[in-house]
């Protein structure tokens, strides 16, 4: 395996220019799914390894449950450093399983709750909440949802609550929760991955930004909706349940819908500022794999050479 098993590690550092630059030169829809899988990509690879180093570093263990072959000399040479490497891939290890296993656990526990909270109302589309506190946000489930408080309708007026439906709508039908549910599993397999968490966030509003401005035919009414629901409006629930005016990026996407509609390009030129950044990350993310499944493959005839027959 040698220093391949660590590069999956880092490599991830390589999908920070992209995760700046895709949310502003971009497609919206465009910059969702290309961070989103480089980001999913990453973080499988870089697990991997460090479940690789773990097999190391416990097969070193007294009292193991492992073959004893495992810990000769032959299959630690094949890891650098292996003695400290191995070992301190298991906490490393537990700690990602832990904090994804916990992440994905609360997003279920919140959409439960969340469907709960709406039982007894009427099985539409739209479930308002006599709430004093403004918010809404899509609530996808066997029976996709908005919700929204009357608080919040009061404080828009008809077209601009056509743009909050149009929006909300575009979470449900683009499945945008899966997109910030795998970001955020991401960033907590490997922390270099939150960068591109963040622009995820963004550019999955972005998207239904643009879907909502379509549809209402006014691009000004959309960016004037949100600003306004950002002055009166609480968060979502939860990180990966979208939300028609999180605070922090309304600013840039009042000033992106006062622009031009961007160009639908799936891929932008290669001798761009993001085209470059676009191929560095493709090429991170491929060099990523490759490690990785060198590593494994590699690791495997090892192990399968050092177990008595």
């Amino acid at each position: 395996m040698g220093v391949f098993v660590f590069l999956p590690l880092v490599l991830p550092l390589t999908a920070w220019p992209i995760a700046r630059l895709a949310e502003q030169h971009l497609h919206p829809r465009a910059a969702t799914w290309l961070l989103t899988g480089v980001a999913g990509v990453l973080a499988v690879c870089s697990t991997l390894c460090l479940a690789l180093l773990m097999v190391v570093g416990t097969a070193q263990l007294p009292g193991n449950p492992l073959p004893d072959g495992w810990s000769d000399p032959e299959v630690r040479e094949a890891v650098p450093y292996d003695e400290v490497a191995g070992k301190a891939a298991i906490p490393a290890l537990i700690a990602v399983i832990a904090s994804c296993v916990r992440a994905a656990w609360r997003h279920h526990r919140v959409l439960r709750r969340a469907e709960r909270a709406l039982e007894g109302l009427p099985a539409t589309t739209v479930a308002v909440l006599p709430d004093g506190m403004p918010y809404a946000y899509a609530l996808p489930g066997k029976r996709d949802r908005i919700v929204v408080t009357t608080a919040m309708l009061a404080g828009l007026n008809s077209v601009e609550r056509r743009a909050l439906f149009a929006h909300e709508r575009a979470h449900l039908t683009h499945r945008h929760h899966r997109f910030l549910l795998t970001v955020q599993l991401a960033a907590r397999a490997n922390p270099f991955l939150r960068p591109l968490r963040t622009a995820v966030t963004y550019t999955a509003e972005r998207w239904a930004d643009e879907d909502a401005a379509t549809q209402v035919g006014n691009r000004r009414t959309v960016a004037q909706a949100i600003g306004k629901s950002a002055l009166i409006s609480r968060d979502a629930p939860i990180a990966t349940l979208a939300h028609f005016a999180t605070a922090g990026p309304v600013p840039r996407r009042v000033a992106a819908l006062l622009a031009p509609a961007p160009a639908g390009r799936i891929w932008p030129p290669v001798f761009t500022a993001v085209g470059l950044a676009a191929w560095a990350a493709a090429a991170g993310t491929t060099a990523s794999a490759l490690s990785s499944a060198n590593s494994a493959i590699t690791l495997f005839f090892i192990l399968h050479a050092a177990t008595p027959i």
